[in-house]
C-alpha cells in the first residue's frame, strides 16, 4: 500500500516526492534520485523570482448555460441538506502553442509540477506544512480581481464569501484534530496577491495549525491518508460532497485538485494541484473552478471559473 510505503520512507528519513490524484487513489512515491529517470520536475519555493512572460493562453470554456445547468443542481443539492459547500469545477479547452515542459519553465508558482508529458500544474495553494513537529495547513476561498476599486475591502466583507471561508476553516480545523493535538486558527482570513495573467487576483487565506508527536515522520502516509482529499477543494460535508462531484461535474478531475509534496528527511511541505493544465488527444485542457454555496451567484462563479484559467 502507498501509504505504508510513505510510513517506512519516514522510518529510514529517505527524501521523496508524493503525489496524489484528488481521491488520493492513485498515489505515487519517488526516491528523489528516481525523479529524472521517472521524467518528473518540481519546485517548491516560497520566495520565487517572478519571470515576466507573454500571455498567450486562448481559452474555450463550457458554454454559460451548461454550467448553470451542474451549478442549479449544486444549489439544489445545498437546499436539500446534502452539502453546505461544493467546490464545482469544469475543464476548459485552451490552446497555446508550447510543450508542457515550455510551460513549466515559464510559470511563476510556490508550487509546481510537471509529471511525465501528461499534466503541469503551478499552484499558488499550500496543502500542508509539517516542521518541528507542528502541522499547518492553508485554505483558500475567496477570489476577487485586484484592479476592482477597494477590491480587498470588498472582499472581506462580502458575506457570501465569508460564509464559505468559515465552513472550510471548519472542515480542515476538524480534519487537523484528527492527525494532531492543540489545534487552532493562527490567522483568519488574509489576502495574498496572485499574479494571474495579464491581470492580478486577491486570494483569501487563513492559518490554521497543530502539535504532532515526535516521531510523525513514522506515520507521515497514514496522516496524508487522513487528511486527503483536501477539504478546500472539495467541500463539507467531505463524503457526501465528495459524491455529488462525481456526478454533477461529469469529467474525471484525476490528478486535478490532488496533492504532492517534498519530504526531506525532517520536515514536510505540499501543494494542492490547481492551476493545473493536462494534456489530451484532443489537445490541452485546463481545469478550474470555484467553491459554491447557497448564496453564490451563477454569473460570478462562472467568471470566478475563467479566471483562474492564466499562465502565473
Amino acid at each position: 500500500m502507498p501509504f505504508k510505503e510513505l510510513n517506512a520512507y519516514g522510518k529510514r528519513a529517505e527524501p521523496f516526492l508524493f503525489i496524489s490524484d484528488f481521491k488520493g487513489e492513485k498515489v505515487e512515491v519517488f526516491p528523489l534520485d528516481k525523479l529524472q529517470k521517472n521524467n518528473i520536475e518540481f519546485s517548491i519555493e516560497e520566495n520565487y523570482t517572478y519571470k515576466q512572460h507573454p500571455h498567450f493562453l486562448k481559452k474555450t470554456p463550457i458554454d454559460f448555460s451548461n454550467y448553470k445547468l451542474k451549478f442549479d443542481q449544486v444549489i439544489e443539492n445545498i437546499k436539500a441538506g446534502n452539502t453546505y459547500i461544493l467546490n464545482l469545477t469544469q475543464p476548459t479547452q485552451v490552446s497555446i502553442d508550447l510543450t508542457l515542459q515550455e510551460i513549466y519553465t515559464l510559470a511563476n508558482a510556490h508550487y509546481k509540477l510537471r509529471y511525465k508529458d501528461q499534466f503541469v500544474c503551478f499552484s499558488p495553494e499550500k496543502f500542508i506544512q509539517i516542521k518541528n513537529n507542528k502541522i499547518a495547513t492553508f485554505p483558500m476561498k475567496g477570489t476577487i480581481d485586484a484592479s476592482i476599486e477597494d477590491a480587498e475591502e470588498k472582499i472581506l466583507s462580502n458575506e457570501k464569501e465569508m460564509a464559505e471561508h468559515i465552513m472550510i476553516v471548519d472542515l480542515l480545523r476538524n480534519d487537523l484534530s484528527i492527525v494532531a493535538k492543540d489545534v487552532r486558527v493562527e490567522k483568519f482570513r488574509y489576502i495574498d496577491e496572485i499574479e494571474a495573467g495579464e491581470k492580478k487576483l486577491l486570494q483569501v487565506s487563513s492559518h490554521i495549525s497543530g502539535e504532532l508527536e515526535e516521531n510523525w515522520q513514522e506515520r507521515i502516509g497514514d496522516i496524508l491518508e487522513a487528511l486527503l482529499p483536501a477539504g478546500s477543494i472539495s467541500g463539507t460535508p467531505k463524503k457526501s460532497t465528495l459524491e455529488l462531484i462525481e456526478k454533477i461535474e461529469g469529467y474525471e478531475r484525476g490528478h486535478f485538485s490532488g496533492v504532492f509534496g517534498l519530504f526531506d528527511g525532517k520536515s514536510f511541505d505540499s501543494g494542492v494541484m490547481i492551476r493545473f493544465i493536462e494534456k489530451t488527444p484532443n489537445g490541452y485542457l485546463y481545469k478550474s473552478g470555484g467553491g459554491i454555496t447557497l448564496d453564490s451567484d451563477a454569473h460570478s462563479e462562472y467568471q470566478e471559473m475563467l479566471d483562474k484559467i492564466y499562465l502565473p
